[in-house]
């Protein structure tokens, strides 16, 4: 299954490739605001990212580029992986990259057409998400989009040698409740 091209008011979803390969993106990798949370980051490349978006392209993954609709602006990228068609399930993922664009509504709006496609196109019954509990922006995102709490997982990932709690979140499909 590959990304479609998706829009809303204001963005564009494009499917994440190797034609978004650039030193802007690779500043974002680098960048320990960005990072922060994230399992990837911290010492790439240009060569290294280039190797990553190729792998990108060969698997079936959703996989989308943010991209402001007036500006073709690439601000950050949002995935859906792995979908477990079977049990209706899958599992999300968003970094926005782009700082200056940070706070303006883009990751609330590219999550809610990636929610919308999932439920609507896939026939998904449930969106599950791991995050760590410090970070306490992207938990206010998941609960405006509706995601409620399911567990905890206590002193569960390490970043920079401490521990964190990470907190499993999970939003459901109407059409299955």
């Amino acid at each position: 299954m590959r990304a479609p091209e998706i829009e809303s008011k204001r963005l564009v979803l494009k499917p994440l490739n190797t034609s978004f390969l650039s030193i802007k993106y690779v500043k974002w990798m680098n960048d320990p605001q960005v990072i922060k949370y994230l399992e990837s980051g911290g010492d790439y490349t240009i060569f290294k990212l280039k190797s990553f978006l190729k792998d990108v392209e060969k698997k079936k993954i959703l996989f989308w580029a943010i991209n402001i609709k007036k500006t073709n602006n690439h601000i950050g990228n949002i995935k859906i992986d792995p979908v477990h068609s079977n049990h209706g399930t899958c599992e999300y993922g968003i970094m926005m990259g782009d700082k200056l664009e940070w706070r303006k509504g883009y990751a609330k709006e590219a999550s809610e057409l990636v929610i919308k496609y999932c439920f609507d196109n896939l026939n998904l019954r449930k969106i599950t998400l791991g995050v760590v509990e410090k970070n306490t922006s992207a938990i206010e995102l998941y609960k405006k989009l509706n995601f409620t709490i399911e567990g905890r997982f206590i002193n569960h990932v390490n970043y920079d040698g401490v521990l964190y709690n990470v907190i499993r979140m999970a939003l459901f499909n109407k059409n299955y409740i």
